[in-house]
């Protein structure tokens, strides 16, 4: 079995999408979000600090309670912002402009949030996948996984294992396709995570920015 402690998955893209998730929310009208913009980034800032520190020091237990943490705490607060967005539309309170920025921050925040669903839960997480070495079974099925082991020695892919790059374009497909595109899914969890994300990419596309366009 591969060490994988030589091989350590690089986690500032997982890092990055949280902050990113952050940042989009000062997006949105203080109106559409629980307090105001500022608090959910410094929530994650907090939290960010013990997680890769528990990282550093192995304690990869600890950083996988904190990583499961910090992705429901941007997970609660985008389907909050939703509900609100959602419930504003009959009022019409909010600017055309309010909505669609709304609904555009949102369906990037619905991307990289179930990105990090899908980087956490498949195969045990990213932890288990770099004591394995080898990405031979998960929730996903990719392209990679379905070579022989003479053509992945020859493409430099033996011992390849996914990435979040890879996960979040899963992630952008199911929202922009409603499936994926080249990686079949197999676990019955993931389905079900898969369609959750894909109705409130639907939402927030097809029934919040729609009606904002109608009504400029």
């Amino acid at each position: 079995m591969t060490n994988s402690r030589s091989k350590l998955e690089p986690r500032w893209p997982a890092i990055l999408a949280l902050l990113a998730v952050g940042g989009l929310r000062l997006a949105l009208p203080e109106s559409l979000s629980a307090g105001p913009g500022w608090v959910l980034i410094l929530v994650l800032g907090v939290l960010i600090v013990p997680t890769v520190w528990a990282r550093r020091v192995g304690n990869d237990r600890l950083n996988q309670m904190l990583g499961y943490l910090l992705t429901s705490i941007v997970t609660a607060d985008m389907i909050w912002s939703l509900s609100l967005l959602i419930a504003a539309l009959p009022s019409h309170k909010e600017s055309p402009r309010d909505l669609l920025v709304s609904a555009a921050a949102l369906w990037v925040t619905n991307i990289l949030v179930f990105a990090s669903w899908y980087w956490r839960l498949d195969a045990g997480g990213p932890s288990a996948r770099e004591l394995r070495g080898v990405h031979k079974d998960g929730a996903f099925l990719f392209p990679q996984m379905t070579l022989n082991q003479n053509t992945k020695r020859e493409m430099g892919e033996d011992c390849w294992s996914p990435g979040f790059i890879d996960y979040l374009f899963l992630a952008f497909n199911t929202s922009t396709a409603f499936s994926p595109t080249d990686s079949p899914v197999l676990s019955r969890w993931a389905k079900g995570l898969m369609m959750v994300q894909a109705l409130i990419s639907f939402a927030t596309v097809a029934l919040l920015a729609a009606r904002a366009v109608n009504i400029l």
